[in-house]
């Protein structure tokens, strides 16, 4: 075997399984509901900051620490889980003057980009559904851990991030501009590898 054969053979090989390492470098995480929430707040007529939860958030991440830009997201938000933690509130934003979470059950995100801020910092750049209107938004996050889950004994990242949008782009400007057009996301969660 000539030298150019001996040094090519092994370097084709390394090509060939460096390749495939490298496209399969983003790990698909299944978001866990029971730890993830997403926290809403505005301005009430100036004088105090109400907010809301939302629950049973679902989803899927696409997350490669080596090349962020290859990260996707793609979440899923139940309207009829919201909680403003009074009672006629919660139904008002479930009707048809703001959610009417019964004709669009779901609020979505769904990333067009993942640019890299620093160290364990993004910005995840995407499309936010309410009401079947689409609005682009950008997700301020940061990346908590990634790592082996001690309880769930599988890969797992953790993060946290936050956004702002206008609720008239969504048609849930009742009140605006006493009740504050601006509101504001506040996004946790954990999810797994799957």
């Amino acid at each position: 075997m000539t030298l150019i054969k001996k040094v090519a053979l092994p370097l084709l090989i390394s090509s060939a399984l460096w390749s495939q390492f490298s496209a399969a470098a983003p790990v698909n995480y299944a978001m866990d509901s029971a730890h993830t929430s997403v926290v809403a707040s505005w301005t009430h007529f100036g004088f105090s900051h109400p907010t809301a939860d939302l629950s049973g958030v679902t989803g899927n991440i696409d997350f490669d620490a080596a090349k962020v830009s290859d990260s996707k997201v793609d979440v899923t938000i139940p309207l009829n889980s919201i909680d403003t933690h009074v009672d006629k509130l919660t139904e008002e934003f479930k009707g048809p003057d703001y959610f009417d979470a019964t004709k669009y059950p779901n609020a979505t995100f769904k990333s067009t980009k993942v640019v890299s801020t620093g160290k364990n910092t993004m910005d995840v750049h995407g499309d936010l559904t309410i009401k079947g209107i689409t609005k682009p938004v950008v997700l301020h996050a940061v990346l908590n851990k990634q790592g082996m889950h001690p309880m769930v004994k599988k890969e797992a990242v953790g993060f946290d991030a936050t956004t702002t949008f206008k609720r008239s782009d969504f048609k849930l400007d009742k009140y605006v501009p006493a009740v504050s057009d601006d509101v504001k996301l506040t996004i946790t969660t954990e999810a797994y590898a799957k």
